[in-house]
């Protein structure tokens, strides 16, 4: 493993933390590296909201600024009044169902953004390509990315970091692009930077659009529980503090230039995630009259939906020693408790 670079004191610019895995990230990194100034930079969409932050409300090493990364302006106000010296990115519109509704939103955020944030870095930290002003030298831009880059796989086989990249929606295509700024900033200007690309995330604080805040909330609620088409579509599920743990170790101890995927190796289509939730609600949460699975609807599959993606963990597991602590169904339990005591707020 290599040696995280000392950055006691250096101010580290976090996009998007008001978001589900910035969100889990912020607490988990504020409390690990109190050595650190972390600017959050976050336009707080309807995806973002500050009470996922409120772990960290108060501390002193940690600040909050509204704003967009498409601002240049502010960008780079940003990196000069703090002095910035890191960079964790994840601020990016995520959402498939809206990219496919509203497209121009996510080529803007996801990938202008990203230019903007990466572009202000490079100017303050380089004085020409391959040349760090002095004392910048350790400075790293880590962007956070997505297996669906990727685009769909067969019954078999796993993404790896050489897997050619096949986006398929609006989503994954911005990411994508946003994938090829960052990589062509590292070979064109010398700058540092990793990338990593995480399966399905889950857990505390995911917005109540995604799936399976869905299930939850529809099915404690005595709704209908919309399931897409046949429900076999597959994804690889990683319990959200698992992706924040990894995240820390690249930016840390990652390679320059390297992508690292992050996957919590636990495969499981839709139909398996709303019997096991609705399982688990049973116990935690019983109906008056018979089983949250009676609820189950299956709907009109949404338009290029992939069929599965999964992850090859092993170059972030041997290179970085990093290992997911839950499994699904250990992580899903943690996860329906957490949102049973917010929905019953």
């Amino acid at each position: 493993m290599l040696k995280r670079e000392d950055q006691s004191g250096k101010a580290i610019l976090v996009t998007g933390c008001a978001g589900f895995i910035g969100s889990n990230f912020v607490p988990y990194f504020v409390e690990r590296y109190p050595d650190y100034k972390v600017i959050n930079l976050d336009l707080l969409t309807y995806a973002g909201d500050l009470k996922n932050l409120e772990e960290v409300e108060g501390n002193e090493h940690y600040k909050t600024i509204h704003g967009d990364i498409c601002n240049r302006e502010l960008v780079e106000y940003i990196f000069t009044e703090y002095d910035i010296r890191g960079v964790i990115h994840f601020a990016a519109e995520s959402h498939v169902d809206n990219s496919i509704k509203n497209p121009g939103v996510f080529i803007e955020t996801n990938v202008n953004g990203t230019f903007t944030l990466i572009d202000a870095a490079y100017k303050h930290w380089m004085e020409k390509p391959f040349t760090f002003k002095q004392g910048y030298e350790g400075c790293r831009f880590h962007h956070i990315s997505t297996d669906e880059v990727y685009g769909t796989l067969g019954a078999e086989g796993l993404f790896t970091e050489e897997t050619p990249y096949a986006p398929n929606s609006p989503y994954s295509a911005s990411k994508a692009g946003s994938d090829m700024v960052v990589r062509s900033y590292q070979h064109t200007y010398g700058m540092n930077t990793v990338i990593t690309n995480c399966s399905n995330n889950y857990g505390p604080k995911q917005h109540d659009e995604k799936l399976i805040p869905t299930i939850i909330r529809k099915a404690i609620n005595g709704e209908n529980i919309p399931i897409y088409g046949d429900g076999k579509n597959i994804r690889d599920w990683l319990y959200v503090l698992d992706h924040c743990k990894g995240i820390d170790l690249v930016y840390h101890t990652g390679k320059e230039a390297n992508v690292y995927n992050i996957g919590g190796r636990n495969e499981r289509n839709n139909n398996y995630i709303v019997q096991k939730i609705c399982e688990i609600l049973d116990a935690l949460k019983p109906r008056s009259k018979g089983s949250y699975t009676e609820q189950i609807t299956y709907v009109e599959d949404r338009a290029g939906h992939d069929r599965r993606y999964a992850i090859d963990a092993t170059k972030i597991e041997e290179e970085l020693g990093w290992k997911a602590d839950e499994n699904f169904e250990s992580g899903i339990l943690k996860t329906i408790e957490w949102y049973l005591n917010k929905y019953s707020d």
